[in-house]
């Protein structure tokens, strides 16, 4: 359909990789989509963690300067190419993937997606809470069903339950039939059982180990790691026949590797990251993802919503540890 192409926009940008204060809001030239992509006019973006990897250069990813920071988006179809099938002008989206592989990141008021990696927002869903909750809730569930192979009546154990990933691990893994063991903070216990956690230990209790082995006396099938605090040989240990470790953290530790007690029982250890994902296993997750959105059953934490010129304040207390989700809004 014909629109009128926008020729300038606002973006938060880098010209180099370097520390949040390289982050620049100014105007760049509006993105031309494709003939499979979607043009997105941009209305709430998140920070995620990965973000401030990317932008430092810590994730090295191919980032064509001045390059959009930011991987998440929800907006409205301004247009979309002969090729992108299912989308419309005026279409309610949502996309999680950008900002990696060469991608344009979202943190602009246009952003051009491919149609493969946009998805629908159920009209009934929260587009904050939305665009808080879906980069960790796909990663989430990638880690526990595609890579973890999750099984119901399975018990999982969520270390970090009380983050974001974490959370909607823990309440995923619930809404799948598993039986959730969560470590966190006492003071988050009751956050996430109400996520759907069957048990809440202190990730920092000296007998750790102990706790979990008396909740799950036949092994823990699958053991998350969101936290990077594992302690490999005791998770190890922990493990059922045939468990299953699964590493989403501690990018820069390095593991002792106890082979004996994971030979002799079928036990494994796997690793993923949500970039190195494929549109196949994305859409996977969105679909999922779309019906507890239209629910509104995705527990996530949003602790502010700020204006697009403070990304770069943003950026800086994601690396410092803030609690909660900082989501940015882009149209006016």
């Amino acid at each position: 359909m014909e629109f009128c192409q926008p020729e300038r926009m606002r973006a938060a940008y880098l010209t180099e990789l370097g520390p949040a204060d390289a982050i620049r809001v100014g105007e760049l030239p509006a993105p031309t989509p494709g003939p499979t992509d979607v043009l997105v006019r941009v209305e709430l973006v998140v920070v995620d963690p990965v973000d401030a990897l990317v932008r430092s250069g810590a994730y090295p990813t191919p980032t064509p300067f001045p390059f959009v920071v930011g991987r998440d988006l929800v907006g409205t179809v301004v247009a979309a190419g002969p090729g992108a099938v299912g989308f419309a002008a005026g279409d309610r989206v949502w996309c999680n993937s950008l900002g990696h592989g060469g991608r344009q990141g979202s943190f602009a008021e246009y952003a051009v997606v491919a149609a493969e990696r946009l998805y629908h927002l159920p009209a009934a869903a929260d587009p904050v809470a939305a665009v808080a909750v879906v980069h960790p809730a796909a990663t989430a569930y990638l880690a526990l069903f595609h890579h973890g192979g999750l099984r119901p009546g399975e018990t999982v154990y969520v270390g970090g339950a009380a983050g974001n990933v974490g959370t909607a691990a823990t309440s995923l893994a619930r809404a799948g039939g598993a039986r959730v063991l969560a470590g966190a903070r006492p003071g988050d216990a009751g956050w996430c059982r109400s996520a759907g956690a069957a048990e809440v230990v202190d990730y920092r209790d000296a007998d750790l180990p102990g706790r979990l082995r008396a909740l799950a006396p036949e092994g823990i099938d699958l053991f998350i790691d969101t936290s990077g605090r594992l302690d490999l040989p005791a998770a190890v240990d922990l493990l059922a026949h045939r468990g299953r470790i699964l590493l989403i953290a501690g990018r820069t530790r390095r593991l002792t590797l106890p082979a004996g007690p994971l030979y002799t029982h079928d036990r494994r250890i796997l690793g993923m990251a949500i970039s190195r994902a494929g549109v196949e296993e994305l859409a996977e997750a969105a679909a999922v993802l779309n019906d507890r959105l239209a629910a509104g059953t995705l527990p996530v934490r949003v602790r502010d919503v700020w204006p697009l010129e403070r990304a770069a304040e943003a950026h800086r207390a994601v690396e410092g540890g803030v609690r909660g989700r900082i989501v940015l809004r882009v149209a006016p």
